[in-house]
């Protein structure tokens, strides 16, 4: 593995807080990350925009806690991440890959597609996509 590469690192439960001004995940380090704003609904698929930041947060079915993970981020250290409790997925283009049960992410185009299904994934499913311009926030609520 070269110096620079980064590699898919598994993520741990972490406490959230579903809040009307947004949510708040407290990584296991101690630190908050604060994602603003009322996420849009949509029903199954969300698509960023090429060289946005994804995050991916499933909760538990109470909205208590979550796993989070962050595709295709190769900013982030290793070590910064694993002591943050976050998760990583690196798809390559054209590739697609199962971040949870009922989560799945595709890499197409420079854009990372998320397509979820909540009843599978027994919980609800929030994703984030920014960059240093904004950021936009988005829960997957199902076809149903």
């Amino acid at each position: 593995m070269s110096r620079g590469a980064r590699r898919d690192i598994a993520p741990e439960s972490l406490p959230i807080t579903l809040d009307p001004e947004g949510i708040e995940v407290e990584y296991a380090d101690g630190r908050n990350v604060f994602y603003h704003g009322v996420p849009q609904a949509v029903d199954t698929t969300v698509r960023s925009g090429p060289g946005k930041e994804v995050h991916v947060l499933v909760t538990d079915p109470a909205g208590q806690e979550g796993v989070v993970v962050y595709v295709n981020d190769r900013k982030t250290h290793d070590e910064i991440l694993q002591d943050a409790g976050v998760g990583r997925v690196i798809i390559e283009p054209g590739q697609q890959e199962q971040l949870f049960p009922g989560v799945d992410a595709l890499h197409e185009n420079y854009r990372i597609q998320i397509s979820a299904d909540p009843g599978v994934a027994r919980g609800r499913v929030f994703v984030f996509i920014e960059d240093d311009l904004g950021e936009a926030s988005y829960e997957i609520v199902g076809a149903d």
